[in-house]
């Protein structure tokens, strides 16, 4: 089940206006959010442990194929710099390294992220990217010597896991060239037999990944292997059927990914062009609900770019790099205008001029989604044209040698986002283990395309149970866009002890390249952006000041940036400060 259900809140909500934009609408956060219970991790250890029967292992034998009866094409080129260090001896992810000549498949002291890039062989587009076949092929033949030697007999996790095989069948299969070049017939007969005892596991497997992105490459993976090993003609018909169920449980209607991140967004598109690619590589029709799904979760993804052309930093993503967005929305071949209002993904997109604001107008993600769920509802981000100027300081799920574990859980938090923060604390608590606890379980929105502009009105019950307050955030964007009127009020909740003096804090992170000058009477700021315009920042109420903040890249890279933070107190009756952007030059 989705975690979040849309209920109408009046005659408004029935029906979108003229602009497609529905008015009025609140967002549940659906109350079981523990992660996995014990009786599911339980079951799951036993799963994996069975992959070691004689049973399972049964299950994978078959037929030795002979040959791939295609070689799909990859549209989406591979890091050069990634390539070029493969090239040179060691894998290279996010700043760590690992030397080629002590890879040790069935040792791997590494990260999980960097772990699955070696075990899903992703690394081959990589490697593809800083050489060609002659070159690359003996490099590409030594590293799949060595996972064969550990992994190709008896399934183990992670490297069995549902999505790596399923990414890895994708890969093989698709720079095939660089791992079956060899003379060595013994050698290519084993990759091919452990191409098809790939496919036999994820048959066995692939509904019981985790729902969402790994479930929808398992069944991409199953399709692949359907129509390039011989004799696929009924697995093709049962991988369909999964695919299609695997899509209708990974987005939802208006195309967003459940889990809310933009990184399992942009992985989600990337695996339905390559899926679609062996079908036009085998000449076959591509099924029309593989289409009709492109055509939606591309334009969701389109819609949290900024005016560069890259990501928004939403739900532990970085600043995702635009030529990186542009490669693979072309590998969709889907032409569609960005979404505007993703309904039930949760972002709002408004746009005037050259300005664009994006909104985090949703509870977070259920825990057993998302695994660097962020305590965001309410936040902002702001570009101008190919400037950026308010963002979050993402990259949460981006852990590396940059980005440390302790910090990678302080990048999840309120503050850590352009939005109000009540008391210091999170608007969804984050719990020691990982998880989101209590928070945001309602969001009320209420959207409206003016003559003279956008009018956005949301609020969220985050502060409601441990302080009191409802938080309301209201955004009006002019017709060119060169103004941006906020308001953000605290309101005692009914039913409620009134609540007592807390400290408030509205803060705006500044991107990288924009420098601040407080005014005189500390309540505003002038924004300076590299190359691009003059902006002013103003508020009604509170005391303003410039605090140190960063912002971490696509490469999961942080970056040392400002942030302006309007500091002023709630009352037991409740509080309202305005504020203002303006571009000014």
């Amino acid at each position: 089940m989705n975690d979040l259900r849309r209920i109408s809140t009046g005659p408004a909500s029935d029906s979108p206006d003229d602009d497609g934009i529905e008015q009025g609408r609140r967002l549940i956060r659906l109350s079981d959010d523990k992660g996995l219970s014990l009786t599911q991790r339980i079951a799951n250890h036993f799963y994996l442990l069975s992959w070691k029967t004689p049973l399972h292992g049964r299950h994978l034998k078959g037929k030795y194929p002979l040959k791939l009866l295609a070689v799909p094409d990859d549209e989406i080129p591979g890091d050069p710099r990634s390539g070029q260090a493969i090239r040179a001896g060691h894998f290279l992810f996010r700043g760590m390294k690992q030397p080629l000549d002590t890879l040790d498949f069935e040792r791997l002291d590494l990260i999980p992220a960097f772990t699955d890039y070696l075990h899903s062989f992703a690394w081959l587009r990589d490697l593809a990217a800083a050489a060609p076949r002659e070159q690359g092929a003996p490099v590409a033949e030594h590293v799949m010597r060595r996972w064969l030697a550990a992994h190709a007999d008896t399934p183990t996790d992670p490297a069995w896991r549902a999505d790596n095989a399923g990414w890895r069948l994708l890969y093989w299969t698709a720079y095939a060239p660089f791992i079956l070049s060899s003379s060595d017939l013994v050698y290519r007969s084993l990759v091919l037999n452990c191409v098809a005892r790939t496919a036999r596991h994820l048959d066995k497997s692939a509904d019981k990944a985790a729902q969402g992105l790994p479930r929808l490459v398992a069944w991409g993976g199953i399709v692949a292997a359907s129509m390039l090993l011989p004799g696929g003609a009924a697995r093709k018909i049962f991988g369909e059927a999964g695919l299609k169920r695997a899509i209708d449980n990974a987005f939802y209607a208006d195309g967003g990914t459940i889990s809310r991140s933009p990184l399992a967004q942009l992985e989600g598109v990337m695996l339905l062009s390559m899926v679609r690619a062996v079908y036009d590589v085998r000449r076959e029709t591509t099924p029309a609900f593989l289409g009709e799904a492109l055509a939606r979760v591309v334009p969701a993804l389109q819609g949290l770019a900024h005016g560069d052309g890259g990501l928004g930093s939403w739900q532990g993503a970085g600043a995702i790099d635009p030529g990186r967005v542009s490669a693979i929305v072309n590998a969709s071949r889907v032409r569609a205008r960005p979404l505007r209002q993703a309904r039930d993904w949760g972002y709002q997109r408004l746009v005037a001029g050259t300005t664009v604001l994006q909104v985090d107008a949703a509870p977070p993600p259920v825990a057993r989604l998302a695994a660097a769920g962020c305590a965001s509802t309410g936040a902002i981000e702001l570009s101008d044209g190919p400037c950026r100027l308010i963002v979050n300081c993402g990259g949460a799920a981006l852990g590396g040698a940059w980005i440390p574990a302790s910090l990678a859980q302080g990048l999840r938090t309120t503050a850590a986002h352009s939005t109000l923060v009540l008391d210091d604390s999170n608007s969804t608590a984050l719990l020691p283990d990982g998880t989101l606890g209590k928070g945001v379980t309602e969001v009320d929105i209420n959207r409206q395309e003016l003559d003279n502009g956008s009018r956005l009105d949301l609020s969220h019950d985050g502060y409601v149970r441990r302080l009191g307050y409802v938080h309301r955030r209201l955004l009006l964007m002019s017709g060119d866009g060169k103004e941006i009127r906020g308001e953000d009020m605290l309101t005692p909740a009914e039913r409620r002890r009134k609540p007592g003096r807390l400290p408030v804090q509205i803060r705006f992170h500044l991107a990288p390249g924009v420098e601040p000058t407080l005014t005189a009477d500390n309540q505003g700021a002038l924004l300076r952006i590299d190359l691009g315009a003059l902006w002013q920042f103003r508020t009604g109420a509170g005391v303003l000041t410039v605090e140190e903040s960063l912002w971490v890249d696509g490469d999961g890279r942080p970056h040392p940036t400002r942030q302006l933070v309007v500091s002023a107190e709630a009352l037991p009756g409740g509080v309202s400060i305005g504020w203002i952007l303006k571009r000014v030059g």
